[in-house]
């Protein structure tokens, strides 16, 4: 009888937190040390067999659109896998949607910044309504009848998925509706009406090209009122219970995220409230979009976790030519290489989330200047770590029984979701124009570099951000880049084995930044760096 041989065992169970040092050290130094017992908890609940399987199954079933009940009558509902409903479940538990709103103290955002990064190695499509009610708290704060409302709801732990108003449940989820078919991320092309209905609430008329999580509770949307555009709140029922007139055209078939359902809608008179001062539609929801790009940096720094772990897991276990593939060189390598950048992510990562914890100038510059810069760069480099690693598994990781394929379809969506690359790197150039101090708050953030190539990189950064430089637009890429390459660098000097730090400097700091893995130079430790990110189980 065919005996199965030479194959790994599953990177299952274990504990996401525990046996993830680089993370580990990050909460600890971004001040949410306090937390560790509760992350250890939901560390060890999402790396049990049966939550690992519900990432699998709420994949394999995806979302379904009904339309019309047997009786013909209108009922615009997208029925979830169970899977999904247990997957949010055990991220409301964990305040992964509002924690830091409903219990603010220091630290709070890197507390939820390090269970959201947990939950997404586990199943990313179930991040989308977390983001978006996470994002939604300081916009709703525009309009304070509507938040006295609705936040009480969103602060609630509880996971209540009935299809009902949202006074007769026990909690709440908030989704978002801003791109039509013609604008995209030019927002001020938006053609969807608001018409006042003279109780004070208005009633919109148009179409959404994306309307994620349409099953939410309500929707932020930006529709173009008498003033211009303006954000409004839209309830899925009415304030007299009855269905809103939100119609649901169809759900996209995505390339990944395919458990999360996004919609395109049609609004037909649909119910709606003002939130934030008329024809101010886009300042009032660009705070939301502001925490929903730290989302897209968690999550891709996520995706790039999990794609590690289970690389090295592979690894350690797997052999051929007589030796295990993490002590074969040039596997060690690519290992280590991608060990960095996946180091490199979560380190910045979790420093940008202390900053939304604090209120001072330094925090306001990097929270406007950064979270841009960071969700274009590594948002960008997720793929290519999850291409990478996938690789290392061979032919058992391009399988779907393997997380990979998963990972790899799921890796573009963040630098698309929130703002393409491009919109990143712009707003980033309009955010240190517009932001007082914003080039002396970075210099000081940077500091003097220990490292005589981070000092030749600063240097050339410095050159960069001089007015005429980074006023051209067409180079604003590589200005972001550098900026986020130094910031980077500068915080693995800092705090992170000498090994990574010369490791890092010494492959991204040149004039390719790292554009393949699996070259770092000789002289580097590369099984320290490979042995620092494996999972341990």
């Amino acid at each position: 009888m065919f005996e199965v041989q030479n194959q790994p065992p599953p990177l299952e169970p274990y504990n996401l937190f525990s046996s993830d040092v680089v993370l580990r050290e990050s909460v600890r130094r971004e001040g949410a040390g306090w937390a560790e017992a509760e992350l250890t908890a939901l560390g060890a609940r999402l790396g049990k067999p049966e939550t690992v399987q519900l990432g699998f199954d709420a994949n394999k079933f995806p979302p379904q659109l009904r339309t019309f009940d047997r009786f013909g009558h209108r009922v615009d509902e997208v029925e979830f896998h169970p899977a999904w409903h247990e997957l949010l479940g055990i991220a409301l538990k964990a305040g992964l949607h509002s924690s830091p709103w409903a219990q603010p103290k220091p630290g709070a955002h890197v507390v939820r910044a390090a269970g959201t990064y947990m939950l997404g190695q586990i199943e990313s499509g179930v991040y989308c309504p977390l983001a978006m009610t996470y994002g939604s708290v300081p916009t709703l704060r525009h309009a304070p009848a509507i938040a006295a409302e609705w936040l009480p709801r969103i602060y609630s732990r509880d996971y209540d998925r009935r299809f009902q108003p949202a006074p007769t449940k026990s909690a709440a989820l908030i989704g978002m509706g801003m791109t039509e078919n013609q604008g995209g991320s030019d927002l001020r092309t938006n053609t969807t009406k608001a018409e006042p209905s003279g109780d004070g609430s208005y009633r919109l008329y148009g179409h959404k090209w994306f309307m994620s999580a349409p099953m939410c509770d309500a929707f932020l949307v930006l529709a173009q009122s008498p003033k211009g555009l303006s954000c409004f709140l839209m309830p899925r029922w009415t304030p007299e219970g009855e269905r809103n007139a939100i119609q649901i055209l169809r759900l996209k078939d995505k390339l990944g995220n395919r458990s999360n359902a996004s919609s395109e809608v049609e609004f037909q008179g649909t119910y709606a409230q003002l939130v934030g001062e008329e024809g101010r539609g886009i300042p009032t929801i660009i705070e939301m979009g502001n925490y929903t790009r730290l989302d897209c940096c968690i999550g891709s720094s996520s995706l790039m976790r999990q794609a590690i772990a289970q690389a090295i897991h592979h690894a350690l276990h797997r052999t051929a030519f007589q030796k295990k593939l993490i002590d074969q060189p040039l596997m060690t390598n690519v290992l280590a290489d991608l060990a960095l950048e996946s180091e490199a992510a979560i380190v910045l990562t979790m420093w940008l989330a202390r900053a939304y914890d604090e209120n001072h100038e330094t925090a306001q510059v990097i929270r406007r200047v950064v979270t841009p810069a960071a969700k274009f760069w590594i948002c960008k480099r997720t793929p290519f770590v999850t291409y990478e690693a996938m690789e290392v598994l061979g032919g058992s990781g391009y399988i779907e029984e393997s997380i990979m394929p998963r990972l790899y379809r799921e890796a573009p969506v963040n630098s698309i979701w929130e703002g393409s690359g491009n919109i990143m790197c712009l707003d980033m150039l309009r955010a240190i124009e517009r932001t007082p101090n914003a080039i002396d708050v970075l210099r000081r953030e940077l500091g003097d570099a220990k490292d005589v190539r981070l000092k030749v990189f600063m240097d050339r950064l410095e050159k960069h951000l001089t007015a005429r430089d980074r006023t051209d637009e067409s180079q604003a890429r590589a200005l972001v880049r550098e900026l986020v390459l130094a910031l980077q660098a500068n915080l693995l000097v800092k705090h992170a084995p000498q090994q990574v730090a010369d490791a890092f400097c010494a492959s991204r700091l040149g004039s390719d930044g790292g554009s393949a893995f699996g070259q770092l130079p000789r002289g580097i430790d590369l099984r320290a760096i490979a042995d620092r990110a494996a999972p341990t189980t």
